[in-house]
């Protein structure tokens, strides 16, 4: 168990295991961290110089969405992260936009295949899958517009 991470351009997901550790999921790796996901994800915009409520208020601002928003994480490498519940749960996953190769139903849960062919079982319906993806990508096509992705 570590206990510090910062999200980086191998980061597939950010997935609770308990009140106070996470596991981490890259590419080539999974690592067991000593922080809540949402710790995770603040520690990580701090490293890149925001926090996580300085994200949320400017995804709020960019495209109006306050619940369940899609944050940046770091701009260069277009390091996009959405959560599957409210961050307020301590059951919220959080998922990087880029690597999601495709995703399919299974039963009331989806299964998100990556890009690196791992696949990873997560509760959320589909249809609410969807609506995540589709709010990060809008988030991602408005900052390249501005071209600051």
């Amino acid at each position: 168990m570590i206990s510090n991470y910062e999200i980086n351009s191998s980061t597939l997901a950010i997935i609770p295991l308990s009140k106070n550790s996470s596991k981490v999921i890259e590419e080539d790796d999974i690592l067991i961290v000593n922080k809540t996901t949402t710790e995770i994800i603040d520690d990580s915009c701090k490293f890149f110089g925001s926090s996580y409520l300085g994200r949320h208020e400017g995804t709020k601002n960019i495209i109006g969405i306050n619940y369940k928003a899609p944050i940046v994480i770091e701009e260069t490498h277009e390091i996009i992260f959405f959560p599957t519940s409210s961050p307020r749960f301590n059951n919220c996953s959080w998922i990087a936009l880029k690597k999601i190769l495709k995703y399919k139903k299974e039963n009331k849960n989806t299964i998100i295949i990556f890009k690196n062919g791992y696949q990873l079982p997560i509760n959320i319906s589909t249809g609410s899958l969807e609506n995540q993806i589709l709010r990060s990508t809008l988030l991602e096509s408005v900052l390249r517009s501005r071209k600051i992705l």
